[in-house]
């Protein structure tokens, strides 16, 4: 004989939502629904999607934004403008003056000792006349920074940092520069050959300069390298004298 079964209740889908229950209707079917308390002043889920209560999009957020990017815009816009105007203003200026580089030259030396100690070490003593002349009738120029460097060859003998200074437009400036070479090391071949110019009364050294310099007009500013290069020969010492020279500055 098959088992008695007892037919079971279906409950029907309740559509308007079993969590909003009202008071009345707490416990059904041995469930027992808590009624949720709202938040005075926020809007009911069923109200969530009401017209008086719109969604915020992403657009709307964005709105917000938008006046602090155009605002950065004109910004950027107005500086390149500015930078556009002064790079204009610079170059129309310096191509109507045309500008010229100051110049570096050896207007007089003295070579008083050359002394080679064994082995191949080089003691030395040099002074010469530097000459800064600023070939610019409207333009004042500031050196910076002022290297010279003594050369035989190329092998650096001697070096110095000279004091900055200013010169005024067609300026000319003469300073004396006192180089001394202490234990140099100079290859075989070298010390044979500067043993041959001291022989021969006729010694030839490489001068070098680095200047780091500033152009001023007016409010325009400009700086930049310049490379002076002078060869020199003189007499063999203790009082060598300048026989020779060739000298170009270039940047």
């Amino acid at each position: 004989m098959p088992p008695i079964t007892t037919p079971q209740k279906h409950r029907k889908p309740n559509h308007s939502g079993d969590l909003l229950r009202s008071p009345a209707n707490v416990q059904e079917d041995g469930v027992q629904f808590i009624p949720v308390a709202r938040t005075p002043g926020l809007p009911a889920p069923e109200q969530l999607h009401h017209p008086r209560f719109p969604r915020q999009t992403p657009a709307k957020k964005a709105d917000r934004k938008r006046p602090l990017i155009l605002c950065c815009a004109a910004l950027c816009f107005v500086f390149a403008v500015v930078l556009i105007v002064v790079g204009v203003v610079t170059l129309v200026v310096f191509l109507v003056i045309k500008p010229r580089n100051p110049r570096f030259d050896v207007s007089g030396a003295t070579l008083n000792s050359i002394y080679i100690d064994s082995p191949s070490f080089l003691n030395g003593d040099l002074t010469f006349l530097a000459n800064f002349s600023n070939p610019n009738g409207k333009i004042d120029v500031q050196f910076e920074f002022v290297g010279v460097e003594l050369y035989f060859r190329n092998t650096l003998i001697a070096a110095q940092a000279l004091q900055p200074f200013a010169q005024r437009r067609g300026e000319v400036r003469l300073q004396s520069v006192h180089m001394i070479s202490s234990e140099v090391f100079l290859s075989p071949e070298r010390e044979r050959e500067l043993q041959d110019q001291v022989n021969g009364n006729r010694v030839v050294y490489t001068i070098k300069g680095t200047f780091k310099v500033r152009t001023s007009l007016g409010l325009i500013h400009i700086t930049y390298w310049l490379y002076g290069l002078c060869t020199v020969e003189l007499s063999r010492p203790p009082s060598g004298i300048l026989v020779a020279k060739t000298c170009r500055t270039k940047r």
